[in-house]
């Protein structure tokens, strides 16, 4: 059932479409044509709400990395791409693996790494960048190991 809040919905969009309906040809039970109005005006509030929920799921599961749909073979293919990316950070070349790991495993800031690996802020930064698009790259399987 639509529940209090959605009676209320579903009792406005029914008002709305009663007052668009044309009495030409005339509707000769007014009582069982409105019955049927409001059937169909609470379905597509149930349908509505449903999509919402789908929707809404989907968009908690982009935003925070959970996956509500998660079959053995989308599993699979994960662990197969996750592995793929690990090891190109494994061959990244110097600094360039040292940096991504500081960065991005022990959470130190670009300033940070520029100072522990002794380059600058900028050439810490150019090495991040290729390395992430690399690793984008893979991760959508648009390429291949280093």
């Amino acid at each position: 059932m639509v529940g209090r809040d959605g009676a209320e919905d579903v009792a406005q969009k029914l008002w709305l479409k009663a007052q668009r309906v044309r009495d030409d040809p005339p509707i000769v039970n007014p009582r069982a044509y409105l019955r049927r109005l409001a059937h169909n005006a609470a379905i597509d509030h149930m349908k509505g709400e449903q999509q919402e929920a789908t929707v809404a799921e989907r968009a908690e599961a982009l935003l925070w990395g959970v996956d509500y749909d998660l079959g053995s073979e989308r599993i699979v293919e994960s662990r197969d791409t996750l592995e793929h990316i690990h090891a190109a950070i494994m061959a990244l070349p110097e600094p360039t693996r040292t940096i991504m790991r500081l960065t991005r495993f022990e959470g130190l800031t670009q300033r940070e790494t520029a100072k522990q690996v002794g380059l600058t802020s900028t050439t810490v930064e150019n090495h991040l960048r290729r390395a992430l698009a690399l690793l984008a790259r893979i991760r959508d399987g648009e390429g291949d190991l280093i």
